[in-house]
């Protein structure tokens, strides 16, 4: 099972093309974190090529495979054609909060329904191929309540369990803030805990994702 706090999404905007029976078929894709921003993105292309025979769309929202917020259009073409083979290869890719749309410019030749399958699955399969990735991590902060014979040991903690040291404060107790993936909490807490014979005082605060 992939790790819902933290998964490959896409780096940045990418789009390639590819012809087949004299159609072009250009697919863009990003990175959307919600149905508003996937939607809005389609939209985008919308304006972007007003003139394309069709623009169909897949999007999945979420931890890779998930179903929860998926979506998908043929824009005109013979249903189950486009939007589908788009979505079956973003479920697939092992990408997650992934938005793709397949602008399509009619060359004249009929491709069938098995070709179109084929044409806009592949298109989108072939955006993948060079795609340029990054990681998803959810991130939250930690406050820690600690005393003052205990900071050496605790410094040494935080890069084994990925935490960045955002703020610290020295008073009667030594205050750190710190952000650190969401999946590394239980295991930081616990080596916090030990370190200082149960003395620390951990507290959480926000979340983020990266």
């Amino acid at each position: 099972m992939p790790d819902p706090s933290r998964y490959p999404v896409p780096a940045s905007r990418h789009r390639t093309q590819v012809i087949i029976e004299r159609s072009r078929f250009v697919c863009t894709v990003v990175r959307a974190e919600s149905v508003e921003e996937a939607q809005g993105f389609v939209r985008e292309m919308n304006v972007e090529f007003p003139d394309a025979t069709h623009n169909c769309w897949a999007y999945l929202i979420g931890a890779p495979g998930s179903t929860g917020r998926v979506g998908m259009s043929d824009d005109g073409e013979p249903h189950g054609t486009a939007g589908r083979p788009m979505l079956t290869i973003l479920m697939h890719s092992g990408l997650g909060d992934v938005a793709a749309v397949v602008t399509r410019y009619y060359g004249g030749v009929k491709l069938g329904t098995g070709g179109l399958v084929r044409a806009y699955g592949g298109a989108v399969q072939q955006a993948l191929e060079t795609l340029p990735r990054a990681e998803r991590i959810e991130l939250v902060e930690l406050t820690v309540e600690m005393g003052y014979t205990a900071i050496d040991t605790v410094r040494q903690l935080l890069p084994a369990h990925e935490a960045e040291l955002l703020a610290e404060e020295y008073g009667e107790a030594v205050t750190y803030r710190l952000r650190l993936p969401d999946a590394q909490v239980p295991a930081l807490r616990a080596a916090l805990m030990d370190a200082t014979r149960g003395q620390a005082r951990v507290h959480s605060t926000d979340s983020a994702s990266a």
